[in-house]
């Protein structure tokens, strides 16, 4: 899966406990130039991680697993943390993320967006 429909969206926004949140991005590329496009996303799109308050905390390629079921590798991974879900929501619904999305989403062919957020200290 690539996007997330409406009703995704409104969910992670009905959890919403105004804490920030860290979104685990695993990244398949299209195997016809879809590193390439994904970095042209980035170009496009990092002016908005700044102007929403996100930031990148890490940002790396996969190697190869040490333990995974086949086809569990991902090319890349990356952190984002935004400082609210309605952050995270804002900047998808800005004019200028709806230009850079259509890259994106020619770029993968499989990804998963997982929200986290911080274990408590025990």
């Amino acid at each position: 899966m690539i996007a997330f429909t409406p009703a995704d969206l409104d969910r992670f926004l009905r959890e919403d406990d105004g804490a920030p949140v860290i979104m685990l991005n695993l990244l398949r590329f299209r195997p016809d130039g879809g590193r390439e496009r994904y970095l042209e996303y980035l170009q496009m799109a990092g002016p908005l991680v700044a102007r929403y308050g996100a930031e990148i905390l890490y940002a790396g390629d996969g190697m190869t697993p040490l333990a995974a079921e086949p086809g569990q590798a991902w090319d890349t991974v990356a952190l984002v943390r935004y400082p609210s879900r309605r952050a995270f929501a804002d900047m998808l619904a800005d004019p200028q993320y709806a230009v850079a999305d259509p890259v994106r989403k020619s770029a993968l062919s499989e990804a998963v967006l997982q929200p986290t957020r911080s274990i408590p200290p025990a």
